[in-house]
């Protein structure tokens, strides 16, 4: 089932997201490593930035997350992340499916670069990698990630923001 998360999950979600995140240790550059992934302020933040959770919920317990929120004339799919035991069973692509439906506006991700898996995930499910100015350009205009950032992720759109290029 998936269902809206509310307050009254937020160590779940934030659990989620630090256990799904482990997959990208050593993967993504260091230096945009830490431990915790997320923190608690960090997550705090994101909500207070109007990021709505949406749970995988089976056996009564959330096993994956996905994050959406409106941002000037796009919707952003953000902090997507299944537990370590429950990756590549179809979770991802379930949420993923139900966001999008959700979505009115062009929908916009953004991954590490190095996060092939994550990136084949996307394309798989109609996302398209965007240019690398056009890139730089959406993480600067609807992100607003540190420059590192920047430099190491790429930003994948929906067929309905590329009809609009």
């Amino acid at each position: 089932m998936i269902r809206r998360c509310g307050d009254a999950d937020f160590e779940t979600i934030w659990a989620i997201i630090n256990d799904g995140a482990a997959v990208y240790r050593g993967v993504i550059p260091e230096d945009c490593w830490h431990t915790p992934y997320m923190g608690r302020d960090e997550l705090r933040g994101q909500l207070a930035e109007r990021v709505e959770f949406w749970g995988y919920e089976t056996g009564g317990a959330l096993a994956g997350v996905m994050g959406m929120q409106p941002v000037q004339d796009v919707t952003l799919i953000r902090h997507a992340y299944v537990r370590s035991g429950r990756q590549r069973g179809g979770i991802g692509a379930q949420l993923l499916a139900h966001l999008t439906g959700l979505a009115t506006t062009p929908v916009l991700i953004g991954t590490w670069a190095a996060a092939f898996w994550a990136i084949r995930f996307y394309e798989k499910h109609g996302f398209t990698i965007v240019s690398e100015d056009q890139k730089d350009l959406l993480l600067r205009r609807y992100w607003g990630v540190p420059e590192r950032q920047i430099e190491t992720s790429v930003v994948l759109a929906d067929q309905a923001w590329m009809r609009g290029q």
